[in-house]
Formats: C-alpha cells, structure tokens, sequence
C-alpha cells in the first residue's frame, strides 16, 4: 500500500525536472537553511500539501497577482506541470545547495519577466514588482507555519515559528520581495490586512479550479480533504472574500489523512538528501521511505 500510495503521490510532481538531480555534487553546503535550521523541519513534512494549497488559496485574493496569474499562466491547461514546477522551486530553495537555489531563483525570475498587464480595476501588475513577489512569497511562508501548527508532526514554539518566518525572509530577498515580516504575528496579520485583497476575475476562476481540479481519480478523494481542511485555516475575513466556507470537522478529516501521508509516505526524501549531503544526523522519530540505515541524532534538529 506504501509504494502504491507513494508512486501515485510523487507521479503528480514528477511533470518538472528533478531540481537537487545532482547534489551530492555539492558536499559540505547546507545551502540557504541547513539542518539546524526550522526550514528543513517544516518543509520536510507532508503538511505541506495543505499549506500549499491554503497558499494558492489565498493568493487568488490579492486583485493584481490573481490577474497576473489569469493572464499569463497555463495552470487550466498544464496544472500538473505547474504544480511540479512550484514544489521544484520550493524544494529547491528549501533544500538544495547554494547553486541549486540560485538557479531555481533565476528560473522564477525569467518567467516572471513577461508577466505584466493590468488588472480588471486598470491597476498595473508586474510579477517582478516587490509587492507583488511579497505577496506571493510571503502567502506562501504563512501557509507552509499554519499548515504545519495545525498538522504537521511536531508544533512549534512561539520562538520557533518566528524563526521560520525569519529564514524564510532569506528567499524573499533573493526575489527582491518588500516587505518581508520577520516574526509570525506580524506575517499573519499582513497578509489577512492587505490592502489589495478583494472580488476579481481572475480570483473567481482561480478558485473555482483550485475547488475541483482535474486530478487523476485515486487522488481526488485524498485532495478534497486536503482542500478543505486548507479552507478551515483560512482567516474567516479572506475565506468570504474568495468565497469558500468552512465544512464541519474539515480539521479533524485533515490530520486523519495527513497522518496516513505521513505514514506512507513518510518525511521528504529532499530533506534526506541535503542531509546527506552536509553529513547531519536523522532527526528522531523521522522515517525517510527507501532510505539506508544511516546515525539518528536523539532530538529533532
């Protein structure tokens, strides 16, 4: 059942090239993060999924990037390949040595580059606009610390969750995004109290399809309630403005099936790999699928 489940899971990521293929290549560089760090904690499980999820969510909220998105991308024809290409990025940023981050940053910014127009309300947007790319950017840590609080393996502290979103500000940076909040409060509060969150068009659709989409039959079941109990994170004040509304026990279905995730799939083999790369002990009472025996420190990094 494991590898019928995890060859299913990891088929839908597999439209992108593998962005850490060769990097081993690289050994001794934690690159961005590291295995101390609370990065490596939080995307290494399979959380995430909702986060990222939650993370599209609440991206279509914003009037300007949602247009963008309408405009210019190819998500309704090729949402696998944008998913695969998303959690490359992510996977890359969060995990790879210091020349994988960089190339997965250059790729981002040369499909951002064409990425202009102007909204339905005759605002002008621009994927490589420091606000913009905030949004995006910091949508995206406020979903990954919400998803993992709510059902990842291990809550952080108060102090913990502030590092995340602290290191986190490291990507943004890379992507000239402005402004980066440092600590959780300030990143929560930002992003349910933007100014630019409202109705449009591209909104709409983007949800729509986020709410059903065309996903192979085995894994529609899994998705709906992943997609909602992504909605049951979301602050009440963005839920009616994309629209969507919490289902009764959306939180308890989700940590049923994130826990089966978790216990099939197991925690990310990315994560393995960069701490194989800079020779770190296993955290405890983490299992790696096909990985060898290898020291386990006695706590979590």
């Amino acid at each position: 059942m494991r590898s019928r489940i995890t060859r299913t899971t990891t088929g839908l990521f597999a439209h992108a090239p593998d962005p850490l293929a060769n990097s081993l290549d690289y050994m001794g560089d934690p690159g961005l993060f590291g295995p101390d760090s609370v990065t490596w904690r939080v995307i290494g499980d399979v959380a995430t999924f909702v986060g990222g999820i939650r993370a599209l969510l609440v991206q279509a909220a914003h009037q300007e990037v949602a247009a963008g998105v309408a405009d210019h991308s190819r998500y309704k024809d090729d949402p696998l390949g944008r998913l695969s290409r998303t959690s490359a990025y992510v996977t890359a940023t969060a995990f790879g040595a210091m020349p994988e981050v960089e190339r997965a940053v250059m790729i981002v910014r040369r499909a951002h580059r064409p990425v202009r127009g102007e909204s339905h309300r005759l605002r002008a947007y621009a994927a490589d606009n420091p606000g913009h790319a905030a949004w995006v950017h910091n949508v995206l840590t406020d979903s990954f610390l919400v998803a993992h609080q709510r059902y990842g393996k291990d809550k952080l502290d108060d102090r913990n969750a502030d590092r995340f979103v602290a290191e986190q500000t490291a990507v943004g940076r890379l992507l000239d995004a402005s402004p980066l909040p440092r600590t959780a409060d300030v990143l929560s509060d930002w992003v349910e109290n933007h100014p630019d969150i409202g109705i449009s068009p591209g909104m709409v659709n983007a949800v729509d399809f986020l709410r059903k989409p065309p996903l192979p039959l085995l894994v529609r079941i899994p998705y709906r309630a992943l997609y909602w109990a992504a909605v049951a994170t979301i602050p009440v004040s963005i839920r009616t403005v994309i629209g969507v509304k919490r289902k009764p026990g959306a939180i308890v279905l989700g940590k049923v099936v994130v826990t089966f995730l978790r216990w099939a799939l197991g925690s990310s083999p990315a994560w393995y790999l960069a701490l194989t790369r800079v020779d770190a002990d296993l955290p405890e009472g983490h299992r790696f699928r096909d990985a060898p025996r290898r020291r386990r420190s006695k706590t979590p990094a």
